[in-house]
């Protein structure tokens, strides 16, 4: 069985060798030939390794690393360079569709015909996004890279003299007979402590999956072999004579050696007893993560918005626990020839905006002016009208007479004497009135 195994590439010294036609390797332009340094060499001379023996990556997100693993002359592997990666997009957590900007995480495989040494990001390989995985669960995107240039929207960028010593890696390893390369993509060190720290996160079943894979790596030290079968990876895994792994369908019944089963059942024990402990150590909060296919739907119609050049938040937007969704107040466009349209369009729908705000302003004062003018018409007529009718009314009047009242002193002699006489008659009278009953 563990000869089975080993002939399936799991436990080999070196993919099986089919070798780079020639027209592949001339393909490798001049720039893309720059051979290793000395001291890489010298290390790799050291840890019995050649030049051209097989190779593989590991790439972690969390940490920022990206290493370069290669097969010595006894078939196992061992590290023999480490890079800080430059920049990688989107958040811990895996690629689930086309725009999200995540960087994928899984097990892929590089082909000779991805290598491209002509990239516009100096140089360049495609990881080989999706794969059987991916495309059983559905999960879209293409042109997934590891390159230069140091900028990323979904892949992982190095520094231009970092891809340099990367593509050699990968150049000289098909230039040795190795017909395709594994590339291992976690979210972080699959430790003990990591996963207890990550255990609450939507994605932790998928990274569980995961770290089976990365078990097996840390056990044996040689790549394992990876499989698909029920929509789910499997590792190290022989199917029965005459059966295959379907991604989407059963999976068929399998075997493994004893000996790789008893290695990675001591592993696991003496993981489980860290995790344990783990739980009751204090930790560093868990970095921001992917809340799985809402967010990227999110972040993937953002992307198509910026696309097409419109005006979005800088940058991409986040969904919350909550179910909210957080967006920075800052807004821009992307500097392409869509976003230089969508700009000018903009300004023209703008200046049309402005132009009909002011005509139908024009027409409002315009008519407000008349209305005004029309009322003081009418208010003017008003108060010729209550003018006039005053008017009349003063001439139509009659003329009041004031009588002055003087004192009897003051009255003239004559009048004082007539009063007299006008008051003793009238007392005469008043007297005989009513000695008589009038």
């Amino acid at each position: 069985m563990f000869a089975k195994l080993a002939r399936t590439g799991v436990i080999a010294a070196s993919i099986a060798i089919a070798g780079c036609n020639d027209s592949s390797m001339k393909d490798f332009a001049p720039e893309a030939n720059k051979p290793l340094p000395d001291k890489i060499l010298a290390d790799m001379k050291a840890k019995g390794m050649i030049r051209t023996s097989s190779v593989m990556a590991r790439i972690f997100k969390e940490e920022g690393k990206l290493e370069i693993w290669k097969a010595k002359t006894n078939g196992r592997y061992d590290m023999v360079a480490s890079y800080d990666i430059c920049k990688w997009s989107g958040k811990l957590g895996p690629k689930y569709t086309e725009g999200d900007r995540q960087a994928p995480e899984g097990f892929y495989t590089v082909r000779p015909s991805q290598m491209n040494p002509r990239s516009n990001y100096h140089l360049s390989f495609n990881i080989g996004f999706p794969n059987a995985y991916d495309r059983a669960n559905g999960r879209t995107g293409q042109n997934l890279m590891v390159h230069g240039a140091c900028s990323s929207s979904g892949c992982y960028s190095m520094t231009d003299a970092q891809i340099e010593q990367i593509y050699a890696f990968g150049r000289d390893a098909f230039q040795g007979g190795q017909t395709e390369f594994q590339i291992q993509a976690f979210p972080f060190r699959m430790t003990a402590a990591n996963m207890a720290r990550y255990r609450n996160d939507p994605n932790y079943e998928f990274w569980k999956m995961l770290k089976v894979g990365y078990d097996n790596f840390e056990v044996t030290k040689v790549p394992p072999k990876v499989d698909v079968c029920e929509k789910r990876y499997v590792f190290n895994q022989v199917a029965a004579d005459g059966q295959t792994f379907d991604p989407t369908g059963p999976c068929p019944a399998t075997t493994q050696p004893d000996s790789l089963k008893s290695a990675y059942n001591a592993y696991q024990s003496t993981y489980d007893a860290a995790f344990t402990s783990a739980l009751k150590a204090s930790v560093p909060p868990p970095k921001p993560t992917i809340a799985g296919i809402k967010e990227a739907s999110i972040v993937s119609d953002w992307s198509k918005r910026r696309a097409r050049g419109e005006r979005v938040p800088i940058d991409p937007p986040s969904l919350n626990s909550d179910g909210s969704v957080t967006e920075t107040a800052r807004m821009g466009r992307i500097d392409s020839p869509a976003g230089r349209k969508m700009a000018a369009l903009d300004a023209e729908n703008a200046a049309k905006k402005k132009a009909e705000e002011q005509r139908l302003a024009a027409i409002e004062a315009a008519k407000q002016a008349k209305e005004a003018a029309k009322a003081q018409a009418l208010a003017e007529k008003e108060a010729a009208k209550q003018a006039k009718i005053a008017a009349k009314a003063a001439k139509e009047a009659p003329v009041a007479t004031a009588t002055i009242a003087v004192p009897a002193e003051a009255q003239p002699a004559e009048t004082q004497a007539a009063n007299a006489d006008e008051s003793r008659v009238t007392k005469l009278k008043n007297k005989l009135l009513g000695m008589f009953g009038g």
